[in-house]
């Protein structure tokens, strides 16, 4: 786990001191030099920002006016024509849509078509996006997305996220030729989210035998994928020779990824926040800068305090791993007969008696952006003292799934 800076217990509650909890941060300090890192992981080439890990337009401003970042990675379609319209030129949209209207409405708009790109692995999904046009003729950009799975025993046992069902090069070679064929569409790029790397830590605290079996996995899925996606890319760059980006990685695999010849970008997002599913990499060490205050509101017994809420599971397989984690105070933990609860939170641990009434519990999410979606603002600490409070998505009413 990472272990706080001496002193950010008591810099937070000062800075915070006149506001209610429940409430979240984010420490700009940290969050600029977790960005510094991940530009020096990067080696030189650009990181587009997944949006999904930060839904917060002022701290995504923030983040891209810094030399080594270029772009967003969107995750759905009325999230990156939101974003186009409020003037982010470069937005990446990674997950395939169905959201007619939205498609209408770029197909309609010269500014929005040059903006945003959508993501194609069917060639049903053209059909749906010609289906909505409703009359618009732009001309609609497309990256195709490479399957990064790692099969082994002749493809028996699948380790990696199923996404995309191109897998062959060929196969991704078929389908842009079936784009570039089909009027008022272009392929500008190609994707491959290696998950199965870059977000699944590789040191497990107390499971070493788990730890070198997930590191030795790893080394074969970068050393597979790297070979089958060079190939993809000369694949598709026969069909489309001015293809403008390759786009590959994450937060745990930046520096593996960037090493590729064949990749011109890195996606990474959950890095400027590093919530508590980042701890556990061998590659990299970030500082947590997202964290969430809950209010003391009940003393039941000795070494018991009860905090209001904090029932904010992360998505993803369920597991201890997906709730948040009591980081400040340190030596807290939950209940293991109530956990986070919805309305109320019984924490346990010696700390406990040094609570009272009124004090703030710090919280680490599982995961970077889906805080957002329990807070409509996040408070931006300098030093000791809140130096702005910005907005959510959820602060600007929009909640995109």
């Amino acid at each position: 786990m990472n272990l706080p800076a001496s002193g950010d217990r008591a810099r937070y509650d000062r800075a915070t001191a006149h506001l209610d909890a429940p409430l979240a941060i984010v420490d700009l300090a940290a969050f600029d030099a977790n960005a510094d890192d991940l530009v020096r992981r990067a080696a030189g080439k650009p990181i587009r920002v997944a949006s999904k890990s930060v839904r917060c337009r002022a701290l995504l401003e923030r983040v891209l006016a810094r030399p080594g970042f270029a772009g967003i990675m969107s995750y759905t379609l009325a999230e990156s024509i939101w974003l186009a319209r409020s003037g982010f030129e470069d937005v990446l949209l990674a997950y395939p849509s169905a959201d007619r209207t939205g498609f209408a409405e770029l197909a309609g708009d010269p500014k929005l078509a040059a903006a945003v790109t959508v993501m194609v692995d069917d060639p049903a999904q053209l059909e749906l996006i010609d289906g909505s046009r409703d009359g618009g003729k732009q001309e609609i950009r497309v990256c195709l997305e490479l399957d990064t799975a790692l099969h082994l025993l002749g493809g028996r046992i699948r380790v990696g996220a199923r996404r995309s069902p191109l897998r062959e090069p060929s196969r991704l070679a078929d389908l842009a030729r079936a784009v570039c064929a089909r009027p008022g569409f272009r392929v500008v790029g190609l994707m491959g989210y290696e998950g199965h790397v870059a977000g699944v830590g590789d040191s497990l605290a107390g499971r070493p035998f788990r730890s070198r079996a997930i590191r030795l996995m790893q080394a074969a899925a970068r050393k597979e994928l790297a070979a089958r996606r060079a190939e993809a890319v000369r694949a598709v760059r026969a069909v489309v020779p001015d293809l403008e980006f390759v786009n590959g990685g994450g937060t745990g695999s930046v520096q593996q990824t960037a090493a590729e010849d064949a990749v011109t970008e890195i996606a990474a997002g959950s890095g400027l926040y590093v919530p508590r599913l980042f701890d556990n990499y061998t590659s990299f060490r970030g500082r947590p800068a997202a964290l969430f205050a809950q209010p003391v509101v009940r003393r039941p017994g000795v070494g018991v305090v009860t905090v209001l809420g904090g029932g904010y599971p992360a998505s993803g397989a369920a597991g201890p791993d997906r709730l948040p984690v009591p980081y400040l105070p340190q030596g807290l933990r939950y209940d293991p007969q109530e956990g986070a609860g919805e309305v109320q939170t019984p924490l346990l641990g010696s700390p406990a008696d040094d609570l009272l009434i009124g004090d703030r519990v710090w919280f680490r999410h599982a995961k970077a952006g889906e805080l957002c979606e329990r807070f409509d603002a996040l408070h931006l600490i300098e030093g000791d003292r809140v130096s702005a409070t910005v907005p959510t998505y959820r602060g600007e009413g929009r909640t995109f799934l």
